[in-house]
This record gives structure tokens, sequence and C-alpha cells, in this order.
């Protein structure tokens, strides 16, 4: 019979593989080393699995899918939502039908999303394929074009470390999103997963969404361009050769995914499928765990709703930084110390055009700013990111922001919202300066999950983002 703590007891099988480190008080599952994992290639490959997905109905499809209930406040998904009630919103971020000023994790609040949701399958606008199935979902976003792969992925996986991360969770965005997922007994917002590319999964993938007109079964399931400008197109692949075929090329060929966006969403599916065994062990399997992966339900907890892009279609913007004050230098001071760190260009631009490159927005005026070689001549691949090289030499030692995560005085913009932005918060005086940042690589994230490493809080934003809606997974 399984130990009262199944995460303890599922630690202590993986010990000989990998570790365990703490972080706040709990586990976070990681394998150290990928060149030990090479040794169990045969083993440790990444499992894709076909899924009757929930889907829109194909003419309500741009009146329902939304972005991501992470990247928008209450009161700017309230007015998104405004006056469409198939916005998926309404299942997303179910507080935009409360009350004002009404607790966001209250049960009420999930209740609501559940009801909402309901009533879009009960009226037609949500249906569920009648078998399981694979799907491309192509993003189109100003000349940029990816191209995933929807599918669920093993949540057994996760907690192996087949699938890597690189960010650390906070445990109450966590628990928002397991209850979600138990009220709603779905998964309504795809992780973002990325590999690297294959080119026979390549040509796979341009049979199925290529523009060829004698291709069979490229006539996409639903295609509409968002109010922001990004087009979303779907397809089907419902054939079972090409489903085998798909499966059998992941398995042969991508021993690892990576999660790009999704860290809570994934913590969160692995913790509502450990809390279904604990219910519900498997004895047969002699494990607390079962060895293949299945959950309660079969199809169900075990598994997570993934859209997996090859690396080299990934795109990812930078991750500005505003600091509320100058910790009590001039701004001339403030250059000095500077002056200790980087070469600076006193006509500069607002972009960075490279690596270690920085752009200083002070007195309304941008500064280029280029790291002393010293101080990024590190081959660890977390000490020589610009985030890391900014927080550890810049603001720490110079401003006094020594944790960004809980500090007030600095704020994070996306890269989505651009240059301008910073120029506009500074300007209107509730900043004193800003960083513009040249973007992470997605090989860099790679390598530092490869190394079992954790990035920098704000390091990445990726674009476009996945549509919530678009696919969504039940577990029974």
């Amino acid at each position: 019979m399984p130990g009262p703590n199944l995460q303890a007891n599922y630690l202590r099988q993986i010990q000989p593989a990998g570790g365990a480190k703490q972080t706040s008080g709990r586990p976070t599952f990681y394998v150290r080393s990928p060149k030990c994992l090479r040794i169990f290639r045969a083993r440790l490959m990444a499992t894709i699995k076909p899924f009757a997905a929930l889907r829109p109905k194909p003419e309500l499809a741009a009146q329902i899918c939304e972005l991501p209930y992470d990247v928008m406040s209450s009161e700017e998904a309230r007015q998104i939502a405004s006056g469409n009630p198939f916005s998926f919103l309404h299942i997303s971020k179910p507080e935009i039908d409360l009350p004002s000023g009404a607790d966001l994790y209250a049960p009420r609040v999930y209740a609501k999303g559940k009801e909402n949701f309901e009533k879009l399958i009960h009226d037609g606008a949500l249906r569920q394929d009648s078998q399981p199935c694979f799907y491309l979902y192509r993003q189109v976003m100003a000349g940029h074009s990816q191209v995933g792969l929807v599918t669920v992925v093993s949540c057994l996986e996760y907690l192996k470390g087949i699938i890597k991360k690189h960010e650390l969770t906070r445990m109450e965005k966590e628990d928002d999103r397991v209850r979600h997922i138990e009220t709603l007994n779905s998964q309504t917002g795809p992780v973002f997963l990325t590999y690297r590319a294959v080119p026979a999964i390549d040509k796979m993938v341009v049979a199925v969404s290529g523009d060829e007109p004698n291709v069979e079964g490229n006539s996409p399931a639903i295609d509409f361009t968002a109010h922001d400008g990004v087009r979303h197109t779907a397809w089907v692949i419902g054939n079972p050769s090409a489903i085998r075929s798909f499966a059998q090329a992941f398995k042969e060929e991508v021993p690892f995914l990576y999660i790009a966006d999704g860290h809570h969403r994934s913590a969160a599916a692995a913790r509502v499928y450990l809390k279904c065994q604990e219910r519900n062990p498997n004895p047969a399997s002699g494990h607390p765990l079962p060895s293949d992966g299945r959950g309660v339900g079969g199809e169900g907890s075990a598994w997570f709703l993934a859209v997996i892009f090859p690396h080299n279609q990934t795109q990812i913007l930078p991750y500005h930084r505003v600091l509320k004050d100058l910790s009590g230098l001039s701004a001339e001071k403030l250059l000095q110390k500077l002056d200790q760190v980087f070469v600076i260009k006193l006509d500069g631009v607002a972009r960075p055009t490279r690596p270690h490159e920085c752009g200083l927005y002070l007195a309304g005026k941008w500064r280029t700013l280029s790291f002393r070689p010293k101080f990024a001549a590190t081959s660890d691949p977390i000490e020589k990111l610009d985030v890391t090289l900014l927080q550890k030499y810049v603001l720490d030692p110079i401003f006094g922001i020594g944790d960004p995560r809980t500090s007030e005085r600095i704020h994070f913009v996306g890269g989505i919202r651009g240059t301008a932005e910073l120029e506009k918060l500074v300007n209107g005086g509730d900043y004193a300066c800003a960083f513009s940042m040249f973007p992470t690589s997605i090989e860099d994230l790679m390598a530092i999950a490869d190394a079992g490493g954790i990035m920098p809080p704000k390091s990445t934003w990726f674009e476009p983002k996945l549509r919530d809606g678009m696919f969504c997974h039940r577990l029974t």
C-alpha cells in the first residue's frame, strides 16, 4: 500500500536517476544530468498521446478563443469580454461575472467558471471530438509563423524531468490552477512546449498544414484572425496511420520536451494527478504511481494539454525593467556608477542589437550600455544571461533591489508592449528610469533546463500567446 505522502514516496523512487531540490519547503523535481539520461535513451523519450479535444464551433472560434488568463487583469478581462457571452474569459477568469472586488480564489469563482463552461458545451458552442486525434495549431503574427502539435503529454514524465522546466512556481498560483482543473474536470489552456527541431517531424507537419493542393487532409478545421491581428489556424489529424507516425517520430527522435510557457499549468496538472493517485492507487503496477502513465479514468489526470513547437520556430521577446527611483542618486552619479559595469554610448538607441547590451532610458534620453567583457566572461548558462548580469551587477549593488520577485521598486514590461511603453512610464513620472533588454535565446533556455537550472524571474516573453479555448482536455 502506498504511504501517506505520495510525493515523498515518488521522490524516493526516482532518486537514483535524479534528485530533489528543496524550494520554499517543497520538492522541485528534476533530473540532474542530461549526460546520464542519454544512457537510458531507449527508456526516457517524450511520450505524446492523441485525445478527443473539446473545440469551438468553427464559426464561433473568433468569439470564444481568448488570450491566456494570466496576461491580463480582471478589469482588462471584464472589458474584453463585455457584450460577448461566448468569450472564454467567462471560464478562465470567471470573477468578471461577479461583483468587482470579489475574492479571486473564492469557491464561487470556480463554480461560476464551471457553470459558464457547461453552458457553452450544452449550447453546442464547444463540441468534443468523437475519437482521439492529434491537431496542428498554426499562429501567424506580423510575419512570424509557428506550427505546433496539439497533444497531451505525461505528468509522470514531467515529474521525472523528461519534460523540463526552467522557472520556479508560486504556490498560490499553482493552487488556483489546481482548483480550476478540479472544478471543471478539464484543462482549458495548453502548456507551450518546445523541442530541438527534427527535420522528419517538420516534413510531417508540412504534409498536413502545407499549401499543396493535393495533400490529403490539409483543409483547416478552424481559421480566424483575432482582434490583435494574430491569425490562428487548426487542423485535425484523425487518420490512424498519421497518428501512429507522429507518436513514433517523437518516441524515436525527441528525448526531452521543454516548458517554454505554462509552468504553473504544468505543476498544477501534476498535482491533480498525484492527488488522484493518492485516492485511487494502482496496486497492480507495484508502485504508488503507474509506470505506464495511466491515470484515473484512463486518459484523464495522468496527461496534460500541450502545444509542442520546434525550437527554431519559437519567438522570444525581451522582458524590460523599469525602476521607481534612482536609490537616492542623481542622474550624473548613476551614470558614473554604471560606467564601472558598462561601456556607455551616450547617444544610444532604445532597442539593444546584440547579447550583453542594454538600453537605459533616463531623463528623456536613451543610452546604449554594453557589459564590460570581464562581467560576461563565463560559460555558466545562467550567469551569462543579460538578466542575471543586470541583477547581479546593477539592480542589487547600485539600486538595492536584492529580490526582484518581491521588490515594489521594480516593474517588468513584456516586450510585446515595446520600448515606447518604457518611455511612457518614465516620462509620466511614476518611474525614474528603464532598462530595455535583448531577448534571451531559446538555446540558452534549453541549456539551462538541461543543467537543471532555474532562470531569473521575468527572463522570457513568448509571442504569440496560445489562445485559451482553442482546445480543451476533459479528464473524464
